[in-house]
């Protein structure tokens, strides 16, 4: 079955699905920007139950279950582009996929040889279609349906969880928690989310002697390696507030923030791990013990944030050729995630998330393969060679002291 065909029929039956498939995840913690130092699995896993209960009873915010969806932000087939803002002032989005906020980071130092990155957030207003700053919050996750947030307070790893309302800007109830978090993720209907837990700050980063282009030593700061303090994750549902911590120790190669995610189903957590290869993950269930990866998943990267397809029938997969031009053209790999073999190729260096079945937003290049790297958010259809631009170009830097702005997309 050719690509063409897998795609006719995927929205055949979503089309013919009464109702109509749920809004899905909102963000993924795990797009990485640069490769990753290539090390060994090294972790032990065990687990533990606590209960978790809600600090204060107001009513709960629809985690995107019922369609919210302004009007005047994003019609349903339509695409927001602004390829003259970087970062972008107004909403950016393709079909069923939404830029829900971004952030940028700047490390602050704390002592001569110990410092920590600091996100600032901007989130979308879906009154005005514009992005505000929120400099309230150290780390924010999007749920489905662009109503609701799950945000963390400026010190991490924090003792409780908000449920923002994005319609009002007011946090409309606090999860209390025992063990610290210091990152969230929704699952794919929205109704739980998966709170990493850190005995200290994930975003910690420490002081060290590299050589820069000209060969010279000098001090930059950098993520610590090998010392992250992750504790373990909460699984909570959104409704009640409560759910279980589970004990799953750190990765000894890893960075020191190790976050989890849910899969596809939301029975299972992976994380990604470092390895012989790029883009590993490993899975767990709901207690925190190691299981096989699902038989959908198995064959994606958890560098690639895009993973899978609406309809679950296509994988997007990682950067597979680079074509020098003016610019040059990169392209991914779709896949099919159950056997892992590739179906097609399709336009883009990074594939962030679905629009819908046959199309994506990823970043691009806007240079040459001899000139350095500079991407912009596009929209690329399988099948084709077009782009369509969405934002203008984010400037990349080499100071390690600062990231330029970060995409969190969500499903509407």
């Amino acid at each position: 079955m050719n690509v063409e065909e897998l795609v006719r029929d995927s929205l055949r039956e979503l089309a013919a699905e009464q109702p109509t498939a749920g809004p899905g995840f909102a963000d993924r913690v795990f797009a990485g920007r640069r490769r990753r130092r290539t090390r060994r699995i090294a972790s032990v896993a065990a687990a533990t139950a606590a209960v978790v209960g809600i600090a204060v009873a107001v009513p709960l915010l629809d985690p995107g279950k019922e369609d919210v969806r302004p009007a005047n932000v994003l019609d349903q087939d339509g695409v927001h582009a602004h390829p003259d803002q970087t970062p972008p002032r107004d909403v950016i989005g393709a079909g069923d996929a939404v830029l829900a906020a971004y952030y940028t980071a700047r490390t602050r130092p704390l002592t001569e040889k110990r410092a920590v990155s600091e996100r600032t957030y901007w989130l979308l207003d879906t009154k005005t279609g514009r992005y505000e700053k929120d400099a309230r919050w150290s780390f924010v996750a999007v749920a489905p349906g662009v109503r609701t947030a799950a945000v963390l307070e400026r010190t991490l790893p924090a003792r409780r969880i908000g449920l923002l309302d994005l319609t009002t800007g007011e946090v409309e109830r606090w999860i209390s928690v025992g063990h610290r978090v210091g990152g969230l993720a929704f699952s794919y209907d929205g109704s739980r989310l998966v709170a990493t837990t850190y005995d200290d700050s994930p975003d910690a980063r420490i002081k060290e002697k590299l050589f820069n282009a000209e060969g010279k030593e000098e001090w930059a700061w950098m993520a610590t390696w090998g010392e992250s303090s992750r504790s373990g994750y909460y699984d909570l549902d959104i409704a009640s507030g409560r759910g279980s911590w589970s004990a799953v120790a750190p990765d000894r190669n890893g960075n020191a923030r190790q976050d989890f995610a849910y899969s596809r189903a939301g029975d299972l957590v992976y994380e990604q791990v470092v390895g012989g290869a790029d883009g590993m993950q490993k899975f767990y269930d709901l207690r925190g013990q190691e299981v096989a990866a699902p038989a959908n998943e198995k064959h994606l990267r958890s560098d690639v944030a895009a993973r899978l397809s609406p309809s679950g029938r296509l994988a997007a997969l990682g950067l597979t050729k680079e074509v020098n031009g003016s610019p040059g053209r990169s392209y991914s790999s779709i896949r099919d995630p159950r056997t892992g073999k590739e179906i097609t190729k399709v336009r883009g260096a990074h594939l962030l998330a679905w629009a819908d079945d046959k199309r994506l937003i990823a970043w691009e290049r806007v240079t040459s393969l001899k000139e350095e790297y500079r991407p912009r958010l596009v929209l690329v259809t399988i099948g084709s060679d077009k782009v369509v631009p969405l934002s203008g170009v984010r400037e990349e830097t080499l100071d390690t002291e600062r990231q330029e702005w970060e995409p969190v997309f969500a499903r509407r």
